[in-house]
């Protein structure tokens, strides 16, 4: 029994064997699927996205706190409102001022005060002066006459007494002026406040421009505090907009001011404009660990299509070829999965995708000379039909996108046919589904 099963598998094994060799040498010749070297232009670009952004861009907020009573009028006399025209110096709104009137009309109340006063002070003064006068007199006489019989002992002290108050009272009459100007000082400097903060119920706009943000309605308070509410957002020039990418720092060595750029929007399908990097930002910004960059684009917005934060698609010219040899990137990643594909006299060169260096699959390299890197890193394969094998073609590679790589090399001409993908049946190789209709697909 034992017997009869091993002989059963050995004829299994066997069959099984001439199968397979049948059915692979059945196959007839593979379908290349080519395309030719032809001459072309060839742009390097870098890809990101931005948001547009006014040019230059003021934010007006209110300095005192109140009530929005009312809106001013525009350029065109309508109330205030989004993408209303301004002019500088214009009103844009009016904030509840009975408050600060009766501030000023108390700080004014208190400068007549201070100046009443100071008059008060200058009489004083001269009521001190002229007591000083009579006491020097009497002082002066007693000195004459001294004690004696005409003058006695303690009326020769009064009169010296009488003169030194009359002295202290005028220092204290002058000084009391100097506190009546110092006070009519501070209550100017109260009533200049006051008119300040009255002027500030009054907002006017900085700048000439076109109001994009308004953040208030009539009605609404605002309140002042450390940080100065914002009431309008007023871009100063829309024929000019900024488009403000996020670069990655692997890129960022290839973006320089003056650069040419190019974008998109979202919004206005079908056109393209153009722009020129400005600056790069240094405050890189950190998110996951992913540092990138914000790169300020100029562009002329003329002709008012782009509008304050749209969504730009944005491809920074990194370098630009023209008119030179270029390959399909599909050609440079080809490759013939089997040695028979390749003619004869090539299968030398030949080397499976899958064939790794031992040492590399351990996890070990065996570096190689940075010369040897770098040529090695502008050097390719392409691979040309030669009847039903394919043949390969040494080439230099230059600059590449995202659809071809301009390449040169002796054997590289105009017009040659390189070998870009196989036309496989899906009913000759796979075991499918035999209901399943036909199709090609891409190695």
């Amino acid at each position: 029994m034992r017997l009869l099963i091993v002989c059963l598998s050995v004829i299994g094994v066997v069959v099984g064997a001439g199968a397979w060799y049948w059915k692979s040498n059945s196959q007839g010749p593979v379908d290349y699927r080519t395309a030719a070297i032809a001459r072309g232009d060839l742009l390097v670009s870098i890809s990101s996205t931005g948001t547009v952004e006014p040019e230059k861009v003021v934010d007006v907020g209110a300095q005192v706190a109140g009530l929005i009573q009312s809106f001013g009028k525009d350029a065109n006399g309508h109330p205030i409102d989004y993408r209303s025209p301004v002019e500088a110096n214009m009103i844009l709104a009016q904030i509840d001022d009975a408050v600060y009137k009766a501030d000023l009309n108390t700080a004014r109340a208190m400068l007549d005060e201070a100046k009443s006063n100071l008059q008060k002070g200058q009489a004083d003064v001269a009521e001190a002066k002229a007591k000083q006068r009579q006491a020097q007199g009497n002082w002066t006489r007693a000195q004459k006459l001294g004690p004696s019989d005409a003058l006695s002992q303690t009326d020769y002290e009064m009169y010296q007494a009488n003169f030194d108050t009359a002295t202290a009272n005028v220092a204290v009459a002058e000084a009391e002026i100097t506190q009546a100007n110092a006070a009519i000082a501070a209550a100017q400097a109260a009533l200049d406040k006051a008119q300040r903060n009255l002027d500030f119920c009054v907002i006017r706009s900085p700048v000439k421009g076109e109001i994009i943000d308004r953040r208030v309605n009539i009605g609404q308070t605002v309140v002042s505090s450390l940080d100065a509410p914002s009431l309008f957002l007023i871009a100063k020039d829309l024929s000019r907009m900024q488009v403000w990418v996020a670069v990655n720092e692997a890129d960022i060595d290839h973006i320089k001011p003056g650069q040419k750029v190019s974008f998109t929007c979202d919004a206005l399908d079908g056109e393209t404009f153009a722009g020129v990097v400005n600056k790069v930002r240094l405050n890189a910004a950190i998110t996951q660990n992913v540092v990138t960059y914000t790169v300020e684009v100029d562009a002329d917005n003329s002709n008012g299509r782009l509008l304050p934060y749209m969504t730009a698609n944005v491809e920074f010219t990194v370098k630009e070829r023209l008119n030179v040899l270029r390959v399909p990137n599909a050609a440079l990643r080809w490759s013939p999965s089997q040695a028979s594909e390749v003619a004869p006299d090539a299968r030398s060169k030949w080397k499976p995708a899958e064939a790794e260096d031992p040492k590399s699959a351990m996890g070990e390299t065996a570096p190689a000379p940075a010369k040897d890197r770098k040529r090695e890193a502008h050097r390719s394969v392409v691979w040309i039909k030669d009847g039903q094998f394919v043949r390969p073609v040494d080439v230099s590679i230059g600059p590449t996108d995202s659809s071809f790589t301009e390449v040169s090399g002796q054997g590289v001409k105009e017009g040659m046919e390189v070998v870009v993908g196989e036309n496989i049946d899906a009913n000759s190789g796979d075991e499918r589904d035999p209901f399943l209709p036909k199709v090609q697909k891409w190695r």
